[in-house]
C-alpha cells in the first residue's frame, strides 16, 4: 500500500499558524471566498490519491485530484437566479448516484410541484422500474465536462449529488463554476467527511463537543496510546471507507488488530494511512440532519439508524441496517442544544476559515448516558443512508424549491412541512455483508411486498436485472423496505409485513429495528 500524499491545502489556520501548499486549482465555487490562499491545510489532511467507493457497497474506483486547492482571486462563479417562490417554474433535476439514498431523493423530488422531470445517473434497476426517475446509465459521472454537457443539453436546472465520493472529488466545484445550480458542498468543504482528522481539528478550534482523541500514522505509537487509555476504545480510519472504517474495540487486542488492519496491512487503502484513536462514549447514538446555505442552517426531522449488523446492536459496523423517524431521543430541547453547540458553530467555523458549507450536514451524535448531552461522533456531508429513506417519505415540502433556496443562500426563515406519524426502513442485505457476499441472487415478490400494507415503499440500493428481466442483488445493502404509520409501532409492523413478503434466499435483515424506542418485539426470519 502506498501512502504517498498530496500537499493539498493551505492556510486553514486550525493550529494557529499558516501552512503553505503547492497545488493546482480544481475549479471554483461561489460558496468559497478567500482572497489570496486556498482552503485546507497539508498538516491536517495530507491525503493521497485515494480510492473511493461511489456507492457505499459497490466496488471502488480511483479519484485523483482529491482536495485540490481552490483559487478564488480570478473569475467568480456565475450566480444562480431562481425564483424560489415561483412554483409554476418547472425544473429538470439530475440526481447523481445509484443507491437507496438516491432512489429516495428521486421519489421525493418527483413529488415536488415544481419538478418537471427527474433524471438519475447512473441509477439502478429499481429506480428505473419504479418510474421515480429516468436512469442515465451511460453518463460518465466522474467526468465533470461530460456532466456539464449533459446538463446543458437536457436543460437541467438543479443537480443533487447524493454520494460522498463525487463531493470529495470536486464534482460540485465544476458544476457550479459552469453556472449549474448544484446542491452539495465543494471538495474543500467536503473535508468534514473526507478526513476525520480535519473534522476533529475544526472541533478543537471552535469548541464543538466531541470525544477526546489522538491521530497516528505510526502503529507502535498508536498501540502505546491505546495501552495507556485502555479499552473499550474506538479506532477510525481517517478517510472514506464506505461506512466500515470504524472499530469499537472492547479489548486491547481488538484495538491493536484494528490498528494493524489500517496502518500495517492496508485493508482500507490510503483511507487508512492515518488513524484516529478516540475515547469510547457510552450512550445512545442519534442522527441529526441540517440543511445549510453557507451561513444559515435549518434542522430536518430527527432520525436514528442502526449501524451494527446484528440484532441487539451486535457484530461489526455497516453502512446502516435500518432507521426510523422521528427519533424520540431527539427532543425539541435537545434539537436546540445540537443546533447551538454543534451545527451553528460548524457552519460559522467553516465560513470563518474561508469556505462556506452548502448542502446537508449529517451529524452522527452520541447522547451521553451520564450527562444526557450530545457529542459529535462524525460528520457526513450528504443525506444519510438509510436515514434519507425515512425522511423523504415524510417530507411534504417542495424539495426542489428547498434545495434551490439552499443553493442561493436563502434558507433563513424557511420552514419545512412533515407528515405526522412515523416511518421506518428495514434494510435487506446480501448474506455475508459487511464482509464478502455473493452477487447475482434472484429477488422476487417485490410488487406483492409493496402491497402488503398501506404506506409501503421499497427503495433499491443494489439491484440489477438478469437476462430474464428478474431483479438480482449486486451489492451489500440491496433493499430498503420503508413504511409509514400513525406511530412508530404501526410503521414497524408494516415494514416487517412487507419484508416477510420478499422472496430472497440470498439475503438477511435485522429483526429488531426500532428496539430502543419500542417494546421488545422481534420477527422470526423465514427459514
Amino acid at each position: 500500500m502506498s501512502c504517498a500524499t498530496f500537499n493539498v491545502a493551505a492556510s486553514l489556520n486550525l493550529h494557529g499558524r499558516t501552512k503553505q501548499a503547492v497545488s493546482k486549482p480544481f475549479g471554483s465555487r461561489n460558496h468559497c471566498t478567500f482572497p489570496k490562499f486556498s482552503f485546507l491545510y497539508s498538516e491536517t489532511l495530507n491525503l493521497s490519491s485515494t480510492y473511493y467507493s461511489f456507492g457505499r457497497d459497490t466496488p471502488s474506483r480511483s479519484f485523483h485530484s482529491v482536495f485540490k486547492c481552490l483559487a478564488q482571486n480570478s473569475e467568480s462563479s456565475p450566480s444562480v437566479s431562481v425564483d424560489t417562490n415561483n412554483n409554476s417554474q418547472k425544473v429538470t433535476v439530475l440526481v447523481i448516484g445509484g443507491g437507496g439514498r438516491e432512489h429516495a431523493l428521486c421519489h421525493a423530488l418527483q413529488r415536488s410541484p415544481s419538478c418537471e422531470t427527474v433524471l438519475c445517473a447512473p441509477g439502478n434497476a429499481g429506480i428505473a422500474s419504479s418510474g421515480n426517475a429516468t436512469c442515465i446509465s451511460d453518463l460518465e459521472v466522474y467526468d465533470g465536462a461530460a456532466v456539464i454537457s449533459f446538463c446543458r443539453k437536457m436543460g437541467v436546472g438543479l443537480v443533487v449529488v447524493g454520494p460522498e465520493a463525487p463531493l470529495v472529488a470536486g464534482l460540485t466545484n465544476e458544476l457550479v463554476k459552469a453556472g449549474i445550480p448544484t446542491f452539495g458542498p465543494s471538495a474543500e468543504a467536503a473535508a468534514l467527511e473526507g478526513s476525520k482528522n480535519f473534522m476533529k481539528h475544526l472541533c478543537d478550534k471552535y469548541d464543538i463537543p466531541t470525544a477526546k482523541y489522538k491521530t497516528f500514522t505510526d502503529p507502535s505509537a498508536a498501540k502505546q496510546y491505546i495501552q495507556e487509555q485502555g479499552a473499550p476504545i474506538v479506532i477510525k480510519a481517517d478517510g472514506l471507507a464506505a461506512g466500515k472504517g470504524v472499530t469499537v474495540a472492547m479489548t486491547l487486542e481488538e484495538a491493536n488488530e484494528a490498528v494493524d488492519s489500517m496502518l500495517v496491512k492496508g485493508d482500507f487503502g490510503s483511507a487508512g494511512c492515518r488513524v484516529i484513536v478516540e475515547e469510547f462514549l457510552e450512550g445512545e447514538e442519534a442522527s441529526f440532519f441540517a440543511l445549510v446555505d453557507g451561513e444559515n442552517a435549518i434542522p430536518l426531522e430527527s432520525a436514528q439508524d442502526h449501524k451494527r449488523v446484528g440484532d441487539g446492536d451486535t457484530g461489526p459496523n455497516t453502512g446502516g441496517m435500518g432507521a426510523y423517524s422521528p427519533a424520540p431521543i431527539i427532543t425539541k430541547e435537545l434539537q436546540s442544544i445540537v443546533m447551538d453547540s454543534i451545527i451553528i458553530p460548524t457552519v460559522k467555523g467553516m465560513s470563518a476559515e474561508g469556505c462556506k458549507f452548502v448542502g446537508v450536514l449529517y451529524a452522527g451524535l452520541m447522547i451521553e448516558k451520564k450527562s444526557g448531552m450530545p457529542k459529535l461522533i462524525e460528520y457526513n456531508v450528504r443525506f444519510g443512508d438509510p436515514e434519507c429513506q425515512v425522511l423523504m417519505v415524510r417530507l411534504e415540502s417542495d424539495l426542489v424549491q428547498v434545495l434551490l433556496s439552499a443553493c442561493r443562500g436563502e434558507l433563513s426563515g424557511l420552514s419545512l412541512n412533515w407528515s405526522p406519524g412515523s416511518a421506518m426502513v428495514v434494510v435487506m442485505a446480501s448474506n455475508g455483508y459487511p464482509g464478502s457476499y455473493e452477487k447475482g441472487t434472484v429477488i422476487e415478490n417485490l410488487q406483492e411486498a409493496e402491497l402488503a400494507a398501506p404506506g409501503i415503499k421499497i427503495f433499491h440500493a443494489g439491484t440489477a436485472f438478469d437476462s430474464e428481466g428478474k431483479f438480482i442483488a449486486i451489492g451489500g445493502r440491496v433493499l430498503g423496505v420503508t413504511a409509514k404509520g400513525n406511530d412508530l409501532e404501526e410503521a414497524r409492523d408494516r415494514a416487517y409485513q412487507a419484508v416477510e413478503k420478499v422472496n430472497w434466499s440470498g439475503g438477511f435483515y435485522r429483526r429488531d429495528i426500532g428496539w430502543r424506542a419500542l417494546p421488545q418485539k422481534q420477527y422470526v426470519t423465514k427459514g
